[in-house]
């Protein structure tokens, strides 16, 4: 299929305060599950290469649900990237960085938000060019405590913490300066998805989204107005 046109990643980071993490087992479910989460405000999905369907769901998302912004997930190899653009997603995300990954990304022309859980991995995002990353696994790398202290000295980066995330912490994750929105199965679990309870899954996603407002989203931790694709993808 033809896909989308990227857009710039601090505007899909700064589109909606969760990015919703997707391992979907059925294909039949992709469609009606973005529509839920985009519902309930979350229009920003990661749709993870942990089952053998996965692009095939992207490609399902992409070509029925034109409102949803979708990505793929555990982003690990880099022969994935133009596959994962070929089934339609507008970008990549990893659990970790490497300069095949790197060299991926850049080469399906995707905005691309790898993976770090220390300062030597953020230096090294740094000069790969990357400053919109992701923290991960958060709660086990030092959570809330570890992104403060990585503020000082990396204070023109920003984060997606993912990784032992759900609705007794985000809140506490949103709130400090640094973190532009987490990543996160919560608003999805696998019992509603199995059930096909669409209307748990919007209510799970508005139950964040409804302690913002829209314009929340537009301009959070020295953002600027969301971009298009031609802005700097990474």
């Amino acid at each position: 299929m033809s896909p989308h046109q990227p857009v710039a990643m601090s505007f899909l980071m700064a589109r909606a305060p969760v990015i919703p993490v997707l391992a979907i087992a059925r294909v039949e479910d992709a469609v009606p599950l973005a529509r839920a989460l985009v519902a309930g405000g979350l229009p920003v999905l990661e749709i993870t290469l942990r089952t053998p369907q996965a692009l095939e769901c992207v490609e399902a998302v992409a070509s029925a649900v034109p409102e949803a912004l979708v990505g793929v997930g555990t982003y690990t190899r880099s022969e994935q990237a133009l596959a994962a653009r070929e089934a339609g997603a507008q970008f990549l995300v990893s659990p970790g960085l490497s300069d095949a990954l790197v060299s991926g990304a850049m080469n399906a022309d995707l905005p691309f938000l790898p993976g770090v859980a220390t300062a030597s991995d953020v230096i090294r995002a740094q000069e790969a060019g990357y400053d919109h990353l992701k923290f991960f696994p958060a709660e086990s790398s030092g959570g809330i405590e570890a992104l403060k202290a990585l503020g000082g000295p990396f204070g023109d980066v920003r984060f997606c913490p993912t990784g032992g995330i759900g609705p007794t912490n985000c809140l506490d994750y949103l709130s400090l300066p640094n973190v532009l929105c987490v990543g996160g199965s919560w608003v999805a679990p696998a019992s509603a998805v199995a059930a096909g309870d669409w209307e748990r899954v919007t209510g799970l996603a508005a139950a964040v989204t409804g302690h913002y407002s829209a314009s929340d989203w537009y301009s959070v931790a020295g953002e600027e107005d969301p971009g298009s694709g031609d802005e700097k993808l990474r």
